[in-house]
């Protein structure tokens, strides 16, 4: 098991790697700001590994709007 400062480098190394600085601290601060259970979203959708990153984001935002009506 890796620590939770481990956790924190890996991710933001694959946030910035996949969105770039600037998309990777938005990110970081929507999440900060907003209550969004990731975790319970991810298991709603049915994700698979053939999602574009861009597709994934998609269907969290239609979520978010869908669920702040």
């Amino acid at each position: 098991m890796i620590t939770d400062t481990e956790i924190k480098i890996k991710g933001l190394q694959i946030l910035t790697r996949h969105l770039g600085d600037v998309e990777a601290e938005r990110f970081v601060s929507l999440i900060q700001r907003e209550p969004f259970d990731y975790t319970l979203w991810r298991q709603s959708q049915n994700l698979g590994e053939e999602l574009a990153l861009e597709e994934i984001s998609r269907k969290a935002m239609a979520l978010r709007e869908r669920d702040a009506k």
